[in-house]
């Protein structure tokens, strides 16, 4: 799935209205039963609605929403916000067709003392504003925005929350946006979505399909995409009946650290747990007690110290490495990073504690080489690029890092965001707030080394883990729920996630 801006969108809509073709009034239609069939679903009769409309076809949708729900015995008021005297087409034809029904309730709202009270037990369907909005909202609005995200009652807003812009939200005012419940997006998800900046004005977003056209839909370009089930499953290689181990790739893990035992554990069980066909652990000699006996799958090389990393192996043995779980950022730890970054051009992870010695180290920043993979979590980022920025600004920044060391950037969060070294991101939908645990960044690292040494390209191997593990930690929060998630639950619901995937492949 694509995400579009704005502007994008409304020519994916002038060309579905062309060569279709279909009349726009129609595919408001459209559109406002995908928004009626969903609601039905959701919510019983017993509730009052009042559906706040805007000028625009925002409000249309809206207001053809309002008819059909009247339509079928749902208790309706609208109240438009008479703000401007310009309507649309659409809107004014959607308003005849509702007074004619006149099963809903129409206000008009020119003044905050016209507005009712609304009570926690209406709920409220916000029509005012769509993604085409680029100012910040102020006056009779502002205020009305204000009184229904005091209510209290159950919110759902068409398309975009009325008042957040669909991409950089910098210099809005956001006191004065919708705090929705549900957002029911048409077609394609806002940029402004992702980011848990805007988490409260957006809450649950779906994606409602209103066949706009594919074939313009695919020749339009973007730098925003989604990680699916059906892109990862077109990425998934499978295995052939002769294969050995030999074909699945050696990967070479180095982390761990006096007291981070656990962290060389949970990434080197997670490569191990997504196929990998040999792994070695270059560890701490004590670390590496824990792993032969936690962990005998795993091949493991001492370093010479006792209690953290100093050294790096040749990495020429190896088909994929990845450098930073438990790792610590003691000076010789730094020095062999930097002896690592010089001498190895193959398949490389970055995590953790390996950020973080070269955020405090900038020489080693300019050692990043093509297509590393790179995966902060937002503190280890911030660091990384030395920047606080938030929400659209820091996917800039997450862009420019990934386009200046053609590099690929996973930073990892509720949708985890993947950058490639073209500057193209795709964000993932699967995971959820139980994973926000230690050793899940472990976790993760673990498995892109290994689809990296089972010879997926640097891009694929990102995309593919990130999907996976947040699949992973769904199927795990299904039975745990949230609060008693490990880290280790995930590793174990791997195998898991590659059969669901697999399922929906074979379809």
């Amino acid at each position: 799935m694509k995400i579009f801006s704005s502007d994008k969108v409304r020519d994916i809509d002038k060309y579905t209205i062309k060569n279709e073709p279909i009349e726009s009034i129609y595919l408001m239609e459209r559109a406002a039963t995908a928004l009626y069939k969903w609601y039905i679903k959701k919510f019983e009769r017993s509730h009052n609605i009042l559906v706040f409309t805007g000028p625009g076809n925002n409000g249309g949708d809206g207001l053809a929403l309002s008819r059909m729900l009247a339509g079928s015995g749902y208790k309706v008021k609208v109240f438009h916000l008479a703000f401007s005297s310009k309507t649309s087409k659409n809107w004014s034809i959607n308003r005849d067709r509702l007074i004619d029904q006149n099963k809903a309730e129409y206000n008009e709202l020119r003044d905050i003392e016209d507005l009712p009270y609304i009570s926690p037990d209406n709920i409220v369907i916000d029509a005012i504003f769509g993604s085409g909005l680029d100012r910040t909202v102020e006056g009779i609005t502002a205020q009305v925005i204000g009184k229904i995200n005091d209510s209290g009652a159950k919110i759902i807003s068409v398309d975009i929350p009325s008042g957040l812009f669909g991409e950089d939200n910098t210099g809005n005012n956001m006191d004065n946006i919708v705090k929705a419940d549900y957002t029911l997006t048409l077609q394609f998800p806002k940029v402004s979505f992702f980011f848990a900046d805007h988490h409260s004005y957006v809450g649950r977003f779906y994606v409602l399909p209103i066949g706009l056209h594919p074939a313009k839909i695919n020749s339009t370009s973007t730098d925003y995409n989604i990680i699916d089930n059906n892109l990862v499953a077109g990425i998934l290689k499978n295995r052939a009946k002769y294969d050995h181990k030999g074909n699945f790739g050696h990967g070479l893990m180095i982390a761990g650290s006096c007291g981070k035992a656990g962290a060389a554990v949970l990434a080197s069980h997670a490569a191990l747990r997504t196929g990998i066909g040999l792994l070695t652990a270059h560890v701490p000699r004590p670390v590496a007690e824990i792993l032969h006996t936690s962990l005998p799958e795993a091949m493991v090389e001492c370093d010479q110290s006792d209690i953290m990393v100093t050294e790096i192996p040749d990495p020429g043995n190896y088909d994929a490495l990845a450098i930073g779980p438990g790792l610590g950022t003691k000076p010789n730890t730094k020095k062999g990073l930097k002896d690592l970054l010089g001498k190895y051009n193959g398949p490389l992870v970055i995590d953790a504690d390996a950020l973080n010695i070269i955020s405090s180290e900038k020489e080693l920043a300019g050692m990043i080489k093509e297509n590393i993979i790179l995966t902060p979590h937002p503190g280890e980022f911030r660091r990384l690029t030395g920047s606080d920025a938030k929400a659209f600004a820091r996917l800039k920044k997450q862009q420019d890092l990934s386009v200046k060391h053609k590099c690929v950037t996973i930073l990892k969060g509720a949708h985890t965001s993947v950058c490639l070294p073209d500057g193209r991101v795709w964000f993932n939908l699967t995971g959820n707030p139980g994973m926000a645990t230690a050793g899940s960044g472990d976790v993760l690292t673990g498995m892109i080394l290994s689809l990296l040494a089972q010879g997926y390209k640097p891009s694929e191997a990102a995309i593919a883990a990130v999907y996976i593990h947040g699949l992973a930690g769904d199927l795990a929060a299904e039975k745990t729920g949230y609060e008693s998630l490990i880290a280790s639950d995930i590793i174990y619901n791997i195998g898991n996630s590659f059969k669901k995937i697999r399922q929906f492949k074979n379809k």
